[in-house]
């Protein structure tokens, strides 16, 4: 929902399709690495369902796929989605009145030419202490299950919380390419990056 927010506010024209990956099959030690790779199975799982790409060979102007995975990183370990409740809550405990990272990754591919171009941001989030009650609501709410190491920066119970987001772009962007310190990052696409990389994709 995030990310289909996110493009919608750069004022791109899309529609949605779903990988339906099994994600868990697909490991690596280094978060940039994973994040990447299941960018790249779900760009895959995606142009075998629509089977026959010579149709967008043939239009006059390319059509983009956006692909991007994210995770989260806590005390060294790569989170993802939280198995259930109990883990959604642990998760959570673990970031009151400290801090994690989110590694996000962009892969674009054209479907006209076959080029892809990807590339991945990292933002620290760091948090004061969240109340035992507000964790509760958030577990109730559900939608902390549905996201990588159950944080949803944007969730109006956990923003009051939020002490600051520090955006630390890798090697390939500047540091003025953060954007609102990482915020868009944090929600599963950063805006810089996802336009730098459109860029290099139409070339």
């Amino acid at each position: 929902m995030a990310r289909r927010e996110i493009l919608a506010e750069m004022g791109y024209e899309f529609s949605i399709i779903t990988a339906d990956i099994d994600e868990s099959s697909i490991r690596r030690e280094k978060p940039e690495e994973l994040v990447m790779a299941l960018a790249e199975a779900k760009a895959d799982a995606i142009i075998q369902r629509l089977q026959n790409t010579s149709q967008f060979k043939d239009d006059p102007q390319a059509t983009l796929l956006i692909t991007a995975d994210t995770v989260v990183v806590y005390k060294g370990t790569i989170r993802e989605k939280p198995s259930g409740k109990e883990e959604a809550r642990e998760f959570i405990k673990g970031y009151s009145g400290s801090h994690a990272a989110v590694v996000g990754s962009v892969l674009i591919t054209n479907l006209k030419t076959g080029t892809r171009k990807g590339g991945w941001e990292r933002a620290e989030v760091y948090f004061h202490d969240i109340p035992d009650e507000v964790i509760d609501n958030l577990i109730d709410e559900g939608i902390t299950l549905n996201v990588a190491g159950g944080l949803m920066l944007e969730n109006p119970l956990t923003l009051p919380f939020v002490e600051a987001v520090v955006c630390l772009p890798p090697p390939s962007l500047p540091p003025s390419a953060c954007v609102v310190g990482g915020t868009d990052t944090v929600m599963g696409l950063s805006k810089v990056l996802t336009e730098k990389l459109i860029r290099e994709a139409l070339l």
